[in-house]
């Protein structure tokens, strides 16, 4: 996994798209990895599926490696890695893990309510 920006987006919209989505292209996501690791990669692989099920691809993932960049965990106050950080929509939102239990992460990013 490289420190380059990937970004996603899609030229269509979705019919009937839930409540709490924002509108196209607002999903601003930011995954702090560190290098290569299994969960680095499982984290990644994890967040690109929800986001193309549940986004529509109307979404923006900058993967952020922290063994290139240490400077960059103090912004967001990464404490611990992989972290993902929703910048938009509002409010700001931290899930830490590999992204694997696909609920929590839902509801992190307030894409499915508490059940």
């Amino acid at each position: 996994m490289s420190a380059a920006t990937r970004k996603a987006k899609s030229k269509s919209s979705r019919k009937g798209s839930h409540a709490t989505r924002p509108r196209a292209a607002e999903w601003d996501l930011r995954l702090y990895v560190a290098g290569n690791t299994p969960s680095s990669i499982a984290a990644f692989s994890n967040l690109s599926e929800i986001c193309e099920t549940h986004m529509g691809g109307r979404y923006r993932i900058e993967i952020v490696d922290l063994l290139r960049n240490p400077q960059l965990a103090s912004g967001d106050q990464i404490v611990a890695i992989p972290t993902l950080v929703r910048r938009l929509p509002p409010p700001l939102k931290r899930i830490i893990g590999d992204l694997s239990n696909r609920e929590r992460v839902l509801v992190g990013l307030d894409l499915r309510p508490i059940s």
